[in-house]
């Protein structure tokens, strides 16, 4: 009897570890892997950085990035710096091998978000951010991709993702999923057929003019200030009501 419940309560652990492990792949646990990938990470003066994670191929293919797509060729740095923007533009650049085959990493920073559409890495894309009533509005047309003469070998499968993460409560979104993930997050997904084809995306976000730690700490002050009225009440009320007479 004894082995019998130990095994159910294996089986239970066992149960709730994978749910545990489940929810955590829903929930967005393991990040696809996309041939062209834009990170935003908006901040709510405007400011903003922009993570590029893209193929050396996808670069050519979609940017006119004029760097050579075969994986034994050297990339220069330098080069990829000038292409993102640099020297107007802090930028960042790293490499990296996946399947074989080059990527990119890119860190650009901007104090204005709408000054990346000058950038010519950047310009196939419009960007929006303003006040709009109660709320922070911000919008993205992403455009058709710089024309190019190369001709590029794909499997059909390959996937461009353009990604938000945003730094208050989001009141309004059209992303595809119609969810926003852990940490504020949105994504607007499409094929690197349809981004080659000039399919717009068209990004649409509005948020609180209130950071989610500003309001945490508002609730959080809130709460402790509640506390120490409901405490301050009960002491009145003690000292009101005075001893109980005897009986």
């Amino acid at each position: 009897m004894l082995r019998r419940a130990q095994r159910v309560c294996a089986a239970v652990v066992l149960l709730g570890l994978a749910c545990a492990i489940g929810s955590g792949c829903a929930a967005g646990g393991f990040k696809r892997d996309y041939e062209y990938e834009e990170e935003l990470y908006l901040s709510l003066d405007g400011a903003a950085t922009l993570n590029v994670n893209a193929s050396v191929a996808s670069l050519v293919a979609l940017r006119g990035a004029h760097l050579d797509p075969d994986p034994r060729a050297r990339v220069d740095r330098s080069a990829l710096r000038t292409f993102f923007g640099a020297p107007d533009t802090r930028v960042s650049v790293s490499l990296a091998r996946r399947d074989g085959r080059r990527f990119v990493h890119a860190s650009i920073v901007v104090d204005d978000v709408r000054r990346l559409s000058r950038l010519p890495s950047f310009a196939w894309s419009s960007y929006q951010f303003s006040r709009y009533g109660e709320v922070l509005a911000f919008k993205q047309t992403v455009g058709p991709p710089t024309p190019q003469h190369r001709t590029m070998q794909w499997q059909g499968e390959e996937l461009v993702a353009f990604r938000m993460h945003l730094p208050s409560a989001v009141v309004f979104h059209n992303a595809p999923s119609g969810e926003v993930e852990r940490g504020n997050i949105l994504e607007w997904e499409q094929s690197l057929a349809d981004r080659m084809a000039g399919k717009p995306v068209d990004i649409r976000v509005q948020i609180e003019p209130t950071s989610i730690l500003a309001h945490t700490m508002w609730l959080f002050g809130g709460t402790i200030a509640a506390a120490f009225a409901a405490f301050a009440g009960v002491v009145w009320w003690i000292r009101r009501s005075g001893p109980t007479p005897d009986q």
